[in-house]
């Protein structure tokens, strides 16, 4: 493995890298270069995880159009308020 040092780094570009790394829950190091492989397309071959795969499928048909009908009225527009 080889071994870089990076400097430059902005105020603005730290505090995103440290925020990333918050949300993912990786030592900074390790999100800087999930960041990096992932923009040239060149990883390790596994499997990454957003932390949403566990939620995937979890609702059953009924809770799902129990919600779906629930969201529908946000979808309609309210002519009263845009005249």
């Amino acid at each position: 493995m080889k071994t870089m040092t990076i400097r430059g780094v902005s105020v603005g570009l730290a505090a995103a890298l440290e925020a990333k790394k918050r949300r993912r829950g990786l030592s900074l190091n390790r999100t800087v270069l999930a960041l990096i492989e992932e923009g040239l397309g060149v990883w390790d071959g596994k499997a990454r995880n957003n932390g949403l795969r566990r939620l995937a499928g979890t609702w059953t048909e009924e809770e799902f159009m129990r919600f779906d009908e629930a969201v529908a009225p946000s979808g309609k527009t309210d002519e009263d308020l845009w005249r």
